[in-house]
């Protein structure tokens, strides 16, 4: 009987002693195959430490790659070719590996924008989230931004304020990771190629006179910059403008015709800076 017990408890213990060794290894292949990974990325990275990807060093970006915290896409200054080569490494060389930025859709500030209420934003317990909750936020418009912060809060990389009341991206930090446009309970934060000019900055699907009468910046549908358009790159769809950036070739006709001035242009000032300005 007792050599039985014993017999058993040795069984027992042997047992535990395997699953241990097992899950150890398991653990150490997993890390493992994380560092062979995040080497082969940094392989293919400039390793100039530019920090254009929000990162202080290539080694570091590399890292946040392997661990699925970054697309492989990030490196602004390695390009495409960098962000195929990246993106075979990890598995997802099928992914569009054109860096890309995130961009708020939304002018409207809160001069511009007509308010049902007031929250009271000194508490600091609102985020966007909770917000929407309460008549989708203070502004009439239902498309405009809350600018509570939730995106802001999100942010890994500090690359989104809150500026007179709506999100701003700062592309200098902005990696394209998507994070903030999960998080936005509008959906107006959208992904952009990293190097295009011009983006419509409303998501107003309103019909103009509503439109004007809750925000003066709002896009009116009218159709100008679907006109003006050579390349059918901007349609109005909804009652407003879109533009398709596989056919847009940047040549700026939309921002010029653009009667509201919601167009707005980015242009580019040294190796990393942009000026943000707006048509009218």
């Amino acid at each position: 009987m007792l050599l039985g017990i014993i017999v058993t408890a040795s069984a027992v213990c042997v047992l535990a002693l395997l699953v241990a060794v097992f899950v150890s290894v398991g653990g150490g292949g997993k890390t493992a195959e994380k560092e062979i990974k995040k080497e082969k990325i940094l392989d293919y990275l400039p390793g100039d430490n530019c920090g254009a990807c929000g990162c202080k060093t290539c080694a570091d970006l590399a890292e946040k790659i392997a661990e699925g915290k970054c697309s492989p896409s990030a490196c602004l200054s390695g390009g495409a070719p960098v962000a195929q080569a990246v993106g075979v490494v990890v598995g997802r060389e099928d992914e569009n590996t054109e860096p890309v930025r995130a961009q708020v859709m939304c002018s409207c500030t809160n001069s511009t924008a007509a308010k049902k209420y007031r929250f009271d934003t000194d508490s600091g317990e609102l985020d966007c989230v909770s917000a929407m909750r309460l008549g989708g936020g203070e502004r009439e418009c239902r498309f405009a931004c809350i600018g509570m912060g939730s995106c802001q809060k999100s942010c890994p990389y500090g690359a989104i304020s809150i500026v007179n009341g709506t999100a701003s991206v700062d592309y200098r930090r902005c990696t394209g990771c998507g994070i903030c446009t999960d998080v936005c309970p509008k959906n107006l934060i959208k992904m952009i190629p990293y190097d295009t000019y011009y983006w419509v900055g409303c998501s107003s699907k309103d019909r103009a006179a509503k439109t004007a009468n809750k925000c003066k910046v709002g896009c009116s549908g009218c159709g100008e910059c679907e006109r003006a358009c050579p390349e059918g790159a901007v349609t109005v769809k909804d009652n407003v403008a879109v533009i398709d950036y596989a056919v847009c070739t940047g040549c700026g006709a939309c921002f010029r015709a653009c009667p509201e001035g919601i167009i707005w242009k980015a242009d580019a000032v040294g190796a990393s800076d942009l000026i943000f300005s707006k048509g009218k």
